[in-house]
């Protein structure tokens, strides 16, 4: 996956569904019926996900060491 895009869950019948943007499907070149793998990051947990990337086991937690920088999330 070469990028990402937001969309809302719609109900479809008695499942749920995401609609994949024209410009981003052109852009893939995804075809209808095509088979693609799909990955879901919710926004409530991106600390999770945050917490977890460049971990090494055994090492020390992350401490800012400069003060002028917001944190986004």
């Amino acid at each position: 996956m070469s990028q990402m895009f937001k969309a809302k869950v719609r109900k479809v019948g008695t499942s749920l569904g995401v609609l994949i943007p024209k410009d981003f499907a052109q852009k893939e070149k995804i075809k209808e019926g095509e088979e693609i793998e799909v990955g879901v990051l919710k926004k409530r947990n991106i600390e999770d996900v945050l917490r977890l990337v460049g971990a090494i086991k055994g090492s020390r937690p992350f401490v800012r060491d400069r003060t002028d920088r917001v944190d986004r999330y």
